[in-house]
This record gives structure tokens, C-alpha cells and sequence, in this order.
């Protein structure tokens, strides 16, 4: 709204004057001076009945004018809008139709309640025009009446008008009659106004070729949204759809690659067709890099997504994706990350050339980003390791000290990739170590000592020199630090008890870092008790890391996909993380392929929500960055042995007690030996414990070391009985029944009564396809007929192996049951606990790694309330329905559970439960990588807590 600017007293009466005046020039040039007025901020609302009197005219100019005031003031004077109501009714029957289009369109733009239910009468028949340009300006005013009261449009029968349209003539009216039903489609995600079918489609595609580019764009966007019925239709559709990648409008080509890579999924790698549309998509997504350069950015973001998708499609590309001097900053790092995605042996020695080349530029942040992709290439190719080293090294020698501490930090990832094989560059990295004052390199300097110590002859030396300014390093130095001399004194116990037990005291008694202090108590415990534990704990072999870690997420990116040519593609986020409202978020997946002579599980699809996952996600290795990131890989459990440990000698480090029973209290474990007795022969712990530390253990995720008195699970929850198939609907056959879990089997347990006059027999059942492939794993064993007025029980056992499909709810089930009189349709709602597995818990330390991994945007927060269980009966009575807890711990005299689900399909869901005695309701968060079954599994939560 603008804001008002006051307008003299004087000013008004000679505007209304001359709005009254005879003369038509001088009526038109005084609503002229009015909208002027009006475009400046000033308030000339009180002319409102003067200007609405000038509707009266032939004259389309003042027409327009007096349209664009009414629009703008309706709002504030609705009373005085309703005078304009009968001139639009006249004017929506105007012989000329600029002037009937250009009332429907005003009316669409005055958002007043009051005067809508007027306006339907005129947009009826506009929308029945016989003039293409009225008709299509009215489908668009439905969408806008839909945004200002949707139940007057569907009791208006509006969207029924809207449906006829796609079979229009007129190209443009079936792109706007599209473009409108797919903005109320957004507001309604659950509606099926887009009932697409093959001749719908076959109808949109014709006019795809005719109308305007926006058209195009709606017609596509709209296509998008489409499952074809097989790899034929499939490729009939693409066939149609590939001349619009040769448009001069960037937007026509995005959307039309976003079709093409979604249909793509159903037809057969081996189909000559599939090998042909690949090569047509390389040279559009080439074209859109000769753009401007915001242009050139949202082609460079989509090209992100669908090299990941499908990489071989700009596999010769990669010169098009080298960096011109005069590219701004943010398309020269967007080039460098494909060039990384596009690396391959093929053309790495042109890969590196490049990007020597970009580490001697003047940009820090793109020279930075260039050290980084020769680390990232010697990853990612192994046969350019060595080449990848040699360029490091290279650049180390210039001296250039942000080109030293970047390439000192991705040496020590090609250490973590290929170890004992390029170590001999370590002395030249020591040289340097003075240069290093970013806390990023000068903890993968640590780490390196630490890791390499036996080969550093003044290992010890080195790390006491970070050690003298302990305080002032970042956590993440200090973290570092800590554990690398930890790794160097067990390397070398005899010559540096002292450092040891110097960082050691720093970490624990002088830091008020809680993250920093745990893991400074868990080292001295290790130490303390078990030496042997303790080396193979911390100098344990760690997992290559992987290539590849900055991937999207298959399910992400299957969504992404599906939103090429929009903000999300952009932002590389689903609609869900920033639209507001309940807009956007439906979540899209590519179709399954279903290609004769191929298997449906293509290595190419990534999982739906309901579909197939694998058993285990690849482990991800923390960034050095990660504060707990040496601490994922740490047993946390106490030791298995009973008793006191064998006597050993003070050259085996087992009689150096260096925590002196100091952590007793914290993890909860009482000795009756003396804790001074056995540090006597080193340096004792302190006898009072930081004041700090007397708390109960909860500073974080990180400290999950014992479950407490988390009880025995008792039985699996079952929902009770319910009439699913009435009897009046089925010839007199009447189902009920429930789910239940039984040594990992789920059951379908039915109550099947016969309420006709006549015995049924022949009983089979089928279900649908479904979210989580539910389908019976035997026959319906009904086994004598079932005669009137009985009654009987089967249990029919289901396996998850079945055809999947997105279902809404997600756990509604269709069923069909049959026998000797007819065919019954049912959909019936599973509890989704049926699907929770017996070997869902998950390790503390994988936990705690995964938690941090799944991205904030997909955590969930209910309330369970009117519950009066206490923490340990709520665990163990959801341990009965495999909800297994895998921590406890209690923060201000509240109980947090730490939970993890895993569902037959593998995906597996975190829990963090909240029980505050003398509170009946509780606070559940839940975090998984497919946010949908979130709602669903807390539902169960909520039935088995409560029953």
C-alpha cells in the first residue's frame, strides 16, 4: 500500500470540477492528474464517487484509468465500490472485447468480499466468451476470486468451467486455464483439479506448440506434474517436448528439461531413443552459459543438479565450464564445483592445468575454493592422486600463505584417502608451520603430527609448541590438539608423559568448553583403566573417506529435479525450507521406471519416502570442522570385563592411573578401590572435581553415556478391532480388523461375518499399490464357507516387498476382497509401528553422527498430551513396538529419551523425548531424511503411550 501524502483542500475541488465537467478531453486529462496524485502516495480517495462516475464512457483510455483507481482504493471504500458493480456487468456484455476482458480483469483485482458474489454472474460468461482473449483473461480471474474466497468459486462451479477450458480451441485460453488450475492446485496440494490423463496431455502438447513462451512455461510446468503409464508414452511425450529446447526463452528451455528429466526415468538405458535425448540435452544447457551472468547462475545451479543426476549427459562439456577472467565471483565457483562433479580420468590433466592456473589468481576466496578442487580431484581420481600431490606441492613453494594453509588442509584429506603412500611430503609441510594462522589449517597440521608421529622425529616438539598458547587456539584446534597428543603418547608413552598429562589438566580442569572437557575425561578414563582399549580406540584404523561428500541426497535431489527452473533449484532447497503458508509443500519424486527388459530398481533412482532404501547409508566422515568429529568413532559402552584388571607393569602404561577415579562421578561408575592409590605413580587427578562437572551429565548430544534405569520392553501395542467394510456396502459381507507385529511378521488380523442369507466361499484378497509395499505374502485362507450369520478370524501375514506408490495418508491401504458373489472395495489406515524393524537401534555414536547430519529443515515438534507415565515405563513400553531407546539422561529434573525407529523400507527416524515429572504432557522432536512418515510416527507415539 502506499503511504499517504496530504493534498490541499483547494487541489480536491478543482479535480472534482473538472471530473465533473462535460468536456470529455478535460474529464480524462483530470483522472490523469488523479492517478498521478495517487502514483506519488497522494490520498485522493474522497474523489472516489467523482472518478467512479467516468466509467460511464466509450473511451477504453479513461476506462483503464478508471479502472486502475478503482483497484487501487476498493479496498479502503468497499461501500463505495459496490456503486462500480452494475457498470461491470454492463461492461462484460460490451460489444467490444478489450472492454469485456478489461472488466473481468479489474474484477479479479478488487479484493472486497463484499462485492465478489456480484462479479460471478459476468465472470460466468466471460469464461463462455466467444472471444478467445476474454476467455482466457477470465480463467486467470477465477485463480484470483479462488485467493479471495475459494468456496464461493467451488459452489460456483467455476473449476469445472476452468477444466472445460483445457479442451479449448485457443492455445492461450488452455495456457491460462493451466496456469490458473495450477496456482489453486498450490494452495489445495491435496485436491485432483489437474486430473490428467492421455488425452488431457495430448491436448496440452498441441497447444504447447501455439502459444506464447509464459504459456509454454504453464503448459510444461504443468506436464512436469504428469505420470506417464508406461516407457511408450513416455517417450511419445518427450518426442513432443524436445523442439522447445531450442527456444530463445531461458525459462521454455529449463522447464522443458525439467520434463525430459523426469520421463527419462522411465525408459529402458538400453533404448536408442534414451542414448539420442541425452545428447539433445548438452547443447541447450550449453546455450544458457552464453547468457548474463544471473542468467548464467541459475543455469550453472541447475546444471549442479543434473550432473549429479545424470552426469553423462555434459561429459564432453567440460570446456564450456572453464572460468573467463571477467566472470563474476559467483559463477566462477559455480563452474569449479561441476568441473569437480565432471572430473573423470578422461580429462583430469585438463582439469588440473585449469586449475593451477585459477590458484595463482588475485580472487582469495576462488584461489581458495581451486586449492580445494585439485584435493577434491585427487579424491575423486585415483590415477590423478599423484599429479593432484605434485601441483600441491607446487603451490606450497609459493609461499602464498592462504595457498599454503588451503592445500596443507586437502593434503590431509589425500592422507585419510590413500594412506602410506604420500606421507614423504610431510617434512615440507612442517617447514611451514609457522605460517599457519587460520584454525582450519592449523588443525589438519595437527592431525597430521598426531597421525604421523613415529615418522616425526620432533613430533613432541611440534605439538608443544601449539600447546603453549592452548587458551587462546579455537575449539577446533584445541580439540584437535588434545587428541593428537593423546595419539603421540601412546605412540610414544615413555617420552611424553608430561605433554600428556599437561593437556590433559588444560582440557579438563582450565576450559569451561563442556565439549572440549568430555572428551579430555573420556581420554584420561580410557587411559586410566584400559591402555590397550585405549589404543585401539584412538589409534584405530579410520574409514576412507568418501568422494564425494558434498552430494545431495538421492531423495532430495529426485525433488529437486522436479523443480528445475524454479527458486528451489536455485537455493538447492526443497519448496517446503522457505515457501511460508501451506504452499509448496508437497514434495515431489521421479517416476519409476518401468522399462520392458529392465529391472524397476535403477541405481540411477533415488528412494522415495515409501520405496526401497538400502540397508546401510554410506558413512559420512565429519569435516575436520565437526567439534565431535574424532569422537563418532569412540566406543562409549564400559568395558565387558568384571573385576579388577590384571597387574601390569608401569612399561606397559597400565599402572599410570592419569585420571585418577576423577570421571567416576560423572559416568556414574563407584570403585572400592582407593582413587589415589593407583595414581600415585603419575600425576593424580584433582581431588575436587570443577564445579561445573557436578551436574548431571548433559551438555549436549555428545554426552549419551548411560541409559539409566530405562526398563524391560513389555508387549507390542495393537489397535484394537474396526469395522473396515460395513455389511450394507458389501452384499452382506461384513470386515473388521486390525494390525499386529508378531516375531517380525506384521499380520493382517480380519474378522470376516456373514450377514446375507447366502454362503460365500472363494475368498481372495489384493492390495493396491501403497506407500511402503505392503502386500499379502500368502493367500486369504479361508478355509471352510463361510455360511450365514458366521463368523471367523484370519490372520493374514504381509510382506513389504510390494509395488510402491505415495499414498495420502501415507499409510492408507486399498484392499480389495473377493468371493463367490462379487468384488468389495476398502481402503483401510496401518499404524506405521506394523513397520518399525526389531533390529532398529541404532549405535550411540551413529546416532549421535546421524542426528547432526539430517539438516534442521527436517526436524518435527508435537505434543503428546494427558500421558502420566513416568520416562522409564514410557521407554520400555515403546521398546515393545521396536521404539528402542538408546539414551538417557536427566536436565533440571527432566527426562530426555534419545531414541531410533528403523522402517522396513530402511529409513530410519531419531527421537528425542521429553517426560518432566509432575507434567502430563510431553514434547516429542522428530528427525528424519523423509520428513512425511514424521506425522505418522507420531501417531503411534501417541497410541501406544496412551494405551
Amino acid at each position: 500500500m502506499v503511504c499517504s501524502v496530504s493534498i490541499c483542500a483547494g487541489e480536491i475541488f478543482e479535480l472534482k470540477a473538472e471530473l465533473n465537467s462535460d468536456k470529455k478531453e478535460k474529464k480524462k486529462e483530470a483522472v490523469k492528474k488523479v492517478i498521478a496524485s495517487m502514483t506519488v502516495g497522494k490520498d485522493v480517495s474522497a474523489l472516489f464517487p467523482d472518478v467512479v462516475n467516468c466509467m460511464q464512457t466509450d473511451n477504453l483510455e479513461l476506462k483503464k484509468l478508471v479502472y486502475l483507481y478503482l483497484m487501487n482504493y476498493a479496498k479502503s471504500q468497499p461501500d463505495m465500490a459496490i456503486m462500480a458493480v452494475n457498470t461491470f456487468v454492463k461492461d462484460c456484455e460490451d460489444a467490444n472485447p478489450l472492454i469485456r476482458a478489461l472488466a473481468v480483469r479489474t474484477m479479479g483485482c478488487i479484493r472486497v468480499d463484499k462485492i465478489t458474489e456480484y462479479l460471478c454472474e459476468p465472470l460466468r460468461k466471460c469464461l463462455k466468451d466467444e472471444d478467445p482473449y476474454v476467455r482466457k483473461t477470465a480463467a486467470v480471474c477465477v485463480a484470483k476470486l479462488h485467493d479471495i474466497n475459494a468456496q464461493l468459486v467451488e459452489d460456483q462451479g467455476f473449476l469445472d468451467t476452468l477444466k472445460d477450458l483445457i479442451s479449448d480451441s485457443n492455445p492461450m485460453v488452455v495456457a491460462n486455464a493451466v496456469a490458473a488450475l495450477s496456482e489453486i492446485a498450490e494452495s489445495h496440494p491435496n485436491s485432483n483439479l489437474l486430473d490428467l490423463n492421455p488425452q488431457s496431455i495430448n491436448k496440452l502438447l498441441t497447444a504447447l506448440n501455439e502459444c506464447t513462451e509464459w504459456g509454454q512455461i504453464f503448459i510444461l510446468d504443468c506436464l512436469a506434474n504428469y505420470t506417464p503409464r508406461d516407457d511408450r508414452e513416455s517417450q511419445s511425450i518427450c518426442e513432443r517436448v524436445t523442439p522447445r529446447l531450442s527456444h530463445a526463452n531461458s525459462a521454455v528451455v529449463l522447464s522443458a528439461v525439467k520434463v525430459l528429466m523426469k520421463f527419462m526415468e522411465m525408459l529402458p538405458k538400453d533404448l536408442d531413443y534414451y542414448s539420442t535425448l541425452l545428447k539433445k540435452l548438452a547443447p541447450p544447457l550449453v546455450t544458457l552459459l552464453s547468457a548474463e551472468p544471473e542468467l548464467q547462475y541459475v543455469a550453472l545451479r541447475n546444471i549442479n543438479l543434473i550432473v549429479q543426476k545424470r552426469p553423462e549427459i555434459l561429459k564432453h562439456e567440460m570446456k564450456v565450464f572453464f572460468v573467463k577472467y571477467n566472470d563474476p565471483i559467483y559463477v566462477k565457483l559455480e563452474k569449479l564445483d561441476i568441473m569437480i562433479r565432471l572430473a573423470s580420468q578422461a580429462n583430469i590433466a585438463q582439469v588440473l592445468a585449469e586449475l593451477k592456473e585459477y590458484a595463482t589468481e588475485v580472487d582469495v576466496d576462488f584461489v581458495r575454493k581451486a586449492v580445494r578442487a585439485i584435493g577434491r580431484c585427487a579424491i575423486k581420481v585415483e590415477q590423478s592422486a599423484e599429479r593432484c600431490v605434485s601441483t600441491l606441492l607446487d603451490l606450497i613453494q609459493t609461499k602464498v600463505n592462504y595457498v599454503v594453509q588451503e592445500a596443507i588442509v586437502v593434503i590431509k584429506d589425500i592422507f585419510r584417502k590413500y594412506p602410506n603412500k604420500y606421507e614423504s611430503v610431510i617434512a615440507t609441510l612442517c617447514e611451514n608451520l609457522d605460517s599457519l594462522d587460520e584454525p582450519e589449517a592449523r588443525a589438519a597440521m595437527i592431525w597430521i603430527v598426531g597421525e604421523y608421529a613415529e615418522r616425526i622425529d620432533n613430533a613432541d616438539e611440534l605439538l608443544e609448541s601449539f600447546l603453549e598458547g592452548f587458551h587462546d587456539e579455537s575449539t577446533q584446534v584445541q580439540l584437535q590438539l588434545l587428541t593428537a597428543i593423546v595419539k603421540l603418547f601412546l605412540k610414544k608413552p615413555t617420552e611424553t608423559q608430561e605433554l600428556v598429562q599437561q593437556v590433559l589438566s588444560l582440557a579438563t580442569q582450565d576450559s569451561d568448553n563442556p565439549d572440549l572437557r568430555d572428551r579430555g575425561y573420556i581420554y584420561w578414563r580410557l587411559l586410566s583403566t584400559d591402555p590397550v582399549a585405549a589404543k585401539e580406540v584412538v589409534l584405530a584404523e579410520k574409514p576412507l573417506i568418501s568422494e564425494e561428500t558434498d552430494l545431495i541426497e538421492p531423495t532430495l535431489l529426485e525433488e529437486l529435479i522436479c523443480h528445475i527452473g524454479t527458486l528451489a533449484s536455485v537455493y538447492h532447497k526443497p519448496p517446503s525450507a522457505f515457501v511460508e503458508g501451506s504452499r509448496g509443500v508437497m514434495h515431489k519424486r521421479l517416476p519409476a521406471r518401468t522399462g520392458s527388459g529392465e529391472s524397476t530398481e535403477s541405481p540411477d533412482v533415488g528412494t522415495a519416502a515409501g520405496g526401497s532404501a538400502p540397508e546401510a547409508a554410506p558413512s559420512i566422515i565429519p569435516s575436520q570442522g565437526d567439534l565431535l568429529g574424532d569422537l563418532l568413532n569412540l566406543d562409549m559402552a564400559p568395558p565387558t570385563t568384571s573385576g579388577p584388571p590384571p597387574p601390569t607393569t608401569g612399561m606397559q602404561m597400565g599402572g599410570m592411573d592419569l585420571l585418577g577415579g576423577g570421571l567416576d562421578s560423572l559416568v556414574g561408575i563407584s570403585h572400592s578401590v582407593d582413587p589415589y592409590a593407583m595414581g600415585a605413580g603419575f600425576g593424580a587427578a584433582p581431588a575436587v572435581m570443577p564445579a561445573s562437572l557436578n551436574a548431571p551429565v548433559g551438555g549436549g548430544l555428545g554426552d549419551l553415556f548411560d541409559l539409566g534405569g530405562v526398563g524391560m520392553p513389555m508387549g507390542a501395542y495393537i489397535p484394537p478391532k474396526i469395522v473396515w467394510l460395513p455389511a450394507m456396502k458389501a452384499k452382506g459381507l461384513e470386515i473388521s480388523g486390525t494390525f499386529a507385529r508378531r516375531a517380525g511378521v506384521i499380520q493382517m488380523e480380519l474378522i470376516l461375518t456373514n450377514k446375507a442369507m447366502s454362503v460365500m466361499t472363494d475368498f481372495a484378497i489384493q492390495f493396491n499399490r501403497n506407500s511402503f509395499g505392503l502386500a499379502p505374502a500368502g493367500p486369504l485362507q479361508v478355509l471352510t464357507p463361510l455360511g450365514p450369520n458366521q463368523t471367523i478370524e484370519v490372520s493374514l501375514p504381509l510382506s513389504t516387498v510390494g509395488p510402491v506408490m505415495k499414498m495420502d495418508p501415507l499409510n492408507n491401504l486399498q484392499v480389495a476382497v473377493k468371493n463367490n458373489i462379487d468384488v468389495f472395495y476398502f481402503s483401510c489406515q496401518y499404524p506405521i509401528s506394523m513397520l518399525f524393524v526389531e533390529d532398529g537401534k541404532m549405535e550411540r555414536q551413529v546416532f549421535l553422527a546421524t542426528w547432526k547430519d539430517i539438516p534442521n529443515d527436517n526436524e518435527s515438534q508435537f505434543q503428546i498430551k494427558d500421558c502420566h507415565l513416568n520416562s522409564d515405563a514410557a521407554s520400555s513400553k515403546l521398546q515393545g513396538s521396536n521404539i528402542f531407546t538408546i539414551a538417557k539422561r536427566t536436565v533440571e529434573g527432566q527426562d530426555m529419551l534419545y531414541m531410533s525407529i528403523k522402517l522396513s523400507n530402511g529409513i530410519w527416524v531419531l527421537a528425542e523425548l521429553r517426560v518432566q515429572a509432575g507434567n502430563s504432557n510431553y514434547t516429542i522432536s522428530l528427525k528424519c531424511r523423509a520428513p512425511e512418515v514424521s506425522q505418522c510416527v507420531f501417531q503411534c507415539y501417541e497410541a501406544v503411550l496412551k494405551n
